[in-house]
C-alpha cells in the first residue's frame, strides 16, 4: 500500500428547497442527503463505519475518508446556499459530485492530497449566472472545516441549463 493512490467519492444533494429556493435566507431548509455507493445510515441514524476496504474493511460501511470528504462538501454546500441567500441569487438545486485523494507514504500512513468538489447549481430564472459562479470563491472561504484542512480543496462549479 505504499504510495498508492486513493480515490474517495461522495455525492452531497440538497433537499431543503421549500418551493422558492434560496430566495431568502429563511425561505430554504438546511436539508442535504450524504451518498456514497453501497452504504446507507441505519433507520435509528447510526452510520457503520468501518476502515478503507483497502485497508481490510469493510466496503459497505462508512470509512472516515469517505466522512472528510462528504464533510467538506458539506459544508461547502451550506455557505455556497448562505452566499447565494444574501447576494440575491436563487438557487433551486444542487448536487455535488466531490472526490477526495490520498496518498500512503512509507511507513505506512497517509495524507490527503486535495479533494475536488464539482457542484452542479441550477438557478431560479433570472439569477446571474456569473455571481453564481463567482460566490463559490466567497463559500470557500467562509468554511469551517476548508479553512482547517491542510491540503488544496478545489472547486470545479457548473451552472445547469
Amino acid at each position: 500500500m505504499t504510495g498508492r493512490t486513493h480515490h474517495y467519492r461522495v455525492e452531497v444533494v440538497w433537499t431543503g428547497d421549500r418551493g422558492e429556493g434560496t430566495r431568502s435566507y429563511r425561505s430554504y431548509a438546511r436539508d442535504h442527503e450524504v451518498r456514497i455507493g453501497g452504504k446507507v445510515a441505519t433507520a435509528a441514524g447510526v452510520l457503520a463505519g468501518s476502515s478503507d476496504r483497502t485497508f481490510h474493511g469493510d466496503a459497505t460501511r462508512w470509512n472516515p475518508e469517505e466522512l472528510l470528504t462528504a464533510a467538506l462538501s458539506q459544508c461547502h454546500l451550506l455557505s455556497y446556499l448562505h452566499v447565494c441567500a444574501v447576494s440575491g441569487v436563487v438557487v433551486t438545486g444542487y448536487t455535488d459530485e466531490a472526490v477526495g485523494t490520498m496518498v500512503t507514504d512509507a511507513d505506512g500512513g497517509g495524507h490527503f492530497t486535495e479533494v475536488v468538489l464539482r457542484p452542479r447549481v441550477t438557478l431560479s430564472p433570472g439569477s446571474d449566472r456569473e455571481l453564481a459562479l463567482a460566490l463559490h470563491d466567497r463559500a470557500h472561504r467562509l468554511c469551517f472545516i476548508a479553512s482547517s484542512v491542510a491540503f488544496p480543496v478545489r472547486h470545479e462549479p457548473t451552472v445547469a441549463d
